[in-house]
């Protein structure tokens, strides 16, 4: 109360958000696998999601055709969203994020339903998250995949030599 109050000049000084802060919801399309867990589990049905099934040829002889979902449409209509957060927990592919992108304003409520182009946009302004702490375990999925990937470079480092030719074998003439 006893300091002065400050008017921010808001549309030509952007304000300084919290790091985290929350602003709409990003996708990450790759990650998603059309579970229908964000849209099942959003207390205000806001989140729609269109698929198809795709069949995968086998790829060994003898083995079966693989189905797969392939994602046709996603979209939140933020006009209903009351930006719980319950969609980005549920999530258990990591598809969604909060991105604290917050000017998205229209002047007609029915552009408020933003399509996948426009979330995968938002995706991009996700910040990085926070780092480890000293000394802690770092994550099994990152530990698995850099297992791999030193697992991969090391074979394609060692170099492979042509096999001998086969000459004749014991004492037959």
């Amino acid at each position: 109360m006893t300091k002065k109050t400050v008017t921010q000049q808001y549309p030509d000084a952007r304000p300084a958000l919290p790091p985290r802060s929350r602003g709409v919801i990003g996708l990450f399309e790759e990650n998603c696998t059309v579970c229908m867990l964000c849209a099942r589990e959003c207390p205000d049905w806001c989140i729609y999601i269109d698929s198809h099934k795709e069949t995968i040829p086998a790829t060994a002889p003898g083995g079966r055709e693989r189905s797969r979902n392939v994602l046709d449409r996603f979209a939140i209509d933020f006009s209903l969203c009351m930006y719980c957060g319950i969609c980005i927990e549920v999530c258990p592919f990591d598809a969604l994020f909060w991105s604290p992108e917050f000017e998205y304003a229209e002047t007609d409520i029915r552009d408020l339903t933003h399509e996948r182009d426009k979330l995968r946009e938002w995706m991009w302004t996700v910040p990085a998250p926070p780092a480890l702490d000293r000394g802690a375990e770092e994550p099994k999925e990152i530990a698995a995949a850099r297992k791999t990937a030193e697992k991969l470079a090391a074979a394609q480092a060692e170099p492979t030599e042509p096999p001998e030719p086969a000459g004749p074998q014991g004492g037959e003439s």
